[in-house]
């Protein structure tokens, strides 16, 4: 299946982990809060991309099992898998920021889909999962 890149929306306890990305004109949504993820190598699945990306990104292995949720989307650069992903909070303290980006930090679920800086299709996309049920409970 054609896929560009995939994004997880990792749960850690309650709250999403996420990135703040560089503050860079060529990039797009420069200082946003992404989540972690990216492009696609060579023949990888959705699901070895999310994983690996998240590894490189935050130092975190996940196994395809704790993967809970998938959907994709459209984006101009191609087709987009967004999974979900959780965690016990613990795992925090094993993250191991990678060399992209401005930082990372938690946060509430509904605070990224409200925040300013959320990049908009990844918002739609945690907005869906918790539409479905899917938000840990605080």
């Amino acid at each position: 299946m054609a896929f560009s890149g995939a994004k997880l929306a990792l749960f850690l306890g309650a709250d999403l982990l996420v990135i703040r990305r560089d503050n860079r004109p060529d990039i797009p949504f420069p200082d946003h809060w992404d989540l972690p993820g990216g492009g696609r190598e060579g023949g990888e699945s959705p699901q070895a991309c999310a994983l690996r990306e998240t590894f490189e990104e935050v130092g975190l292995c996940l196994q395809p099992r704790h993967l809970l949720w998938s959907a994709t989307s459209w984006q101009p650069h191609g087709r987009v898998w967004f999974f979900v992903a959780r965690r016990p909070a613990a795992l925090a303290r094993a993250v191991r920021f990678g060399n992209e980006g401005q930082g990372w930090r938690l946060m509430a679920p509904a605070a990224y889909c409200r925040d300013r800086r959320a990049i908009p299709h990844m918002a739609a996309q945690l907005r869906r999962f918790g539409n479905a049920g899917g938000f840990p409970q605080r």
